[in-house]
């Protein structure tokens, strides 16, 4: 019986994607102040991705690449939800970031609080306690 990898490569690709992804986009949109850069960089990985899929001959690489090619696309598109989030007070912005300064004066609800980094208790906060954990941290 022949043993076929596609399947683990397939995987193993989402999961490094998916993971290096998530991390990498909120800390490169936390600090970059021209987005584009970091937009343009991962729309021409994705492409480049893409290109590398469709034309290997290897099924095993052309698997990964793929996915990961569509990962870096997606992610590119994930920048400017990003932003959106720190726009609306659903992800902290960073107060030395020049970008992230003139959103924390712009928009209300943009918040220098971390949501995340709180410590779960196993029940939904109701929203005075919300309101009180977000005074606490300022």
């Amino acid at each position: 019986m022949e043993m076929n990898f596609v399947g683990v490569a397939a995987a193993f690709a989402t999961f490094l994607g998916v993971w290096m992804g998530h991390v990498a986009v909120r800390r490169i949109e936390r600090n970059t102040i021209h987005l584009w850069i970091p937009i343009g960089l991962v729309l021409a990985l994705g492409l480049g991705f893409v290109s590398l899929s469709l034309t290997t001959p290897n099924l095993i690489l052309s698997a990964a690449s793929g996915i990961l090619a569509v990962t870096f696309l997606w992610d590119a598109l994930e920048f400017v939800r990003q932003q959106n989030r720190i726009k609306h007070g659903h992800a902290p912005a960073n107060p030395n970031n020049p970008r992230h300064a003139k959103i924390l004066a712009e928009y209300p609800e943009a918040t220098t609080f971390d949501w995340l980094n709180r410590d779960p208790r196993g029940s939904q906060y109701s929203a005075d306690e919300l309101a009180a954990l977000k005074a606490g941290a300022k």
